[in-house]
């Protein structure tokens, strides 16, 4: 296994220490493969944490204002063959836990597992920022897999991201399992020292989860919902026509009144699927010009003829033109009233209508919003151990490349040649044989990565890559994360994944993590 060395000064430093005493003692002094460091240091800090990600500013959390992460440089990646990946010890692995229930039914469809979810954190430009992770197991249930890049910020000397915490399920603002904030991050000592990409993996200990002001919702006054400094939510409640126009018309509630317009019909052609047909009304002259078949503009049926009272032909012939006075011969017809006109001296009159063909893409109907505010006064709620809410991948190591594998994560960037593929609202997921060998890439300090071909793009940093992944349990084995995205054929568009290659010293790093107790921060 590749090991980073010292520059050749700080080794003939290290020598002459050695030489001036420190002999017999190089064992206890050697460096470890894994390094740890403190997120949130105790249950008060950790509690601060978790309440900036659920303090709203205007009607949005800051865990919806996150945006993915991307530490990548812009150049494109092409990955670059070696030889195969060669075991440095026994393979192993650490079985998943979790209560999905085994079932002899098979399904096309791939069950997502419960376990991801979103990894959130203050970068060093103090942005709010989103990579993927998932829930692992681990001897306190407590533990998250992500990308050591996740944890770890490269541009801040390898400090551990500011206000980490893990959402299992997370969906728009939502947290369905709570919110887990991050304890102590484990790494590979290369990585938190030398960013050493093939070492960029993290064990996240967390703290159990919590569901701020769970349950305790208190509908207050606008003005006091903007007072609050604590976890707080708008909603918005469908209402009849008659309160929004009741509503609107108060200056005190106006503002807190909304409408979504719905759509409009949008003009189409037949073909288009769903297309419906609707008369136009149109001129004879115009009418006659049209042809005849089905399409925009083509003759719809035959001219209608209504019978109108006398009157109402009098109405209609003043709409076409004001000053038109009886005796005088009839108006031409206009673009808002088209209809030909005709009376006779008994007083019978009729108007004829002519139409076309006007296909459109039907909208849909307005509704009509009551802004509600409330806000969370009650106790955090304690949810307990990751583990036990969403269960825990397992975890491999030295496994046999080639092997086919489950990647799921939250991808949301667009592609660098500006497509956008993905929205990051919603895990995907990509499957396949992972190399046989190893690939390099000079641009991102990789030497020793597995790779897979994935069209996944950033914001799925992190995802787990689950060999044996059973689609009835919705668990695996944690074999790699995602490191880095690549084009390999050069179009532009990142089409493979790679990740680090697990193995015995990725072991170390997992049990140093899988063994440490985190606890509690509920008040």
């Amino acid at each position: 296994m590749k090991r980073i060395l010292l520059p050749a000064g700080g080794a003939i430093l290290a020598t002459g220490l050695l030489a001036a005493g420190l002999a017999g003692t190089a064992n206890a002094n050697a460096v470890p493969d894994w390094a740890s460091d403190t997120m949130a240091k105790d249950a008060p800090a950790a509690a601060a944490v978790a309440e900036f990600w659920f303090k709203a500013n205007g009607h949005t959390n800051n865990l919806a204002k996150a945006t993915p992460y991307t530490w990548e440089t812009k150049a494109t990646s092409k990955l670059k063959v070696s030889g195969g990946y060669t075991p440095d010890t026994k393979a192993s692995t650490v079985a998943p836990i979790g209560e999905e229930k085994k079932t002899a039914s098979k399904t096309k469809n791939i069950n997502l597992p419960k376990t991801i979810g979103k990894v959130f954190f203050v970068d060093s430009k103090g942005d709010l920022k989103w990579c993927s992770g998932t829930s692992i197991q681990g001897k306190y249930k407590n533990l998250v897999a992500t990308a050591g890049h996740c944890a770890y910020d490269d541009n801040k000397n390898a400090s551990v991201m500011d206000k980490w915490v893990f959402v299992p399920g997370y969906y728009q603002g939502k947290t369905p399992w709570g919110i887990y904030v991050g304890k102590t991050a484990f790494t590979h000592y290369d990585y938190s020292v030398y960013n050493d990409r093939d070492r960029d993996y993290a064990f996240v200990t967390v703290y159990n989860g919590i569901q701020p002001g769970a349950g305790a919702a208190t509908k207050v006054t606008p003005e006091e919902y903007k007072k609050y400094e604590g976890h707080k939510e708008v909603k918005k409640v469908e209402v009849s026509k008659e309160e929004w126009i009741a509503g609107r018309k108060d200056p005190k509630t106006s503002p807190f009144y909304d409408i979504d317009p719905g759509e409009r019909d949008k003009a189409t052609g037949p073909d288009f699927p769903g297309a419906e047909v609707a008369k136009f009304e149109v001129s004879e002259a115009t009418y006659k010009a049209a042809r005849f078949g089905q399409g925009n503009g083509k003759r719809f049926g035959d001219p209608i003829v209504e019978n109108v009272t006398y009157e109402d032909a009098i109405k209609y012939i003043k709409a076409q033109k004001p000053s038109w006075r009886p005796g005088q011969p009839l108006p031409a017809p206009t673009a808002k009233n088209p209809g030909k006109v005709e009376l006779d001296r008994a007083g019978n009159a009729t108007i004829t209508r002519f139409y076309v063909q006007q296909w459109y893409k039907p909208g849909k109907s307005g509704s009509f919003f009551r802004i509600d505010f409330y806000v969370f006064k009650d106790v955090n709620k304690d949810l307990g151990a990751l583990g036990n809410n969403v269960g825990g991948q397992g975890v491999a190591w030295n496994q046999k490349t080639g092997g086919k594998v489950f990647v799921f994560g939250y991808p949301a960037d667009a592609h660098k040649d500006g497509h956008k593929a993905y929205t990051g609202v919603t895990p995907k997921w990509c499957y396949g044989a992972t190399s046989g060998k190893t690939y390099a890439s000079a641009a991102y300090k990789a030497e020793e990565h597995v790779a897979l071909k994935c069209a996944m793009t950033p914001g799925a940093d992190g995802s787990p890559w689950l060999v044996k992944y059973s689609n009835a349990k919705r668990l695996g084995y944690v074999n790699g994360v995602t490191s880095l995205f690549h084009d390999q054929d050069g179009n532009d568009r990142y089409d493979y994944s790679s990740s680090p290659y697990f193995d015995g010293e990725t072991a170390t790093v997992y049990n140093q993590a899988a063994n440490t107790w985190s606890g509690s921060l509920a008040k």
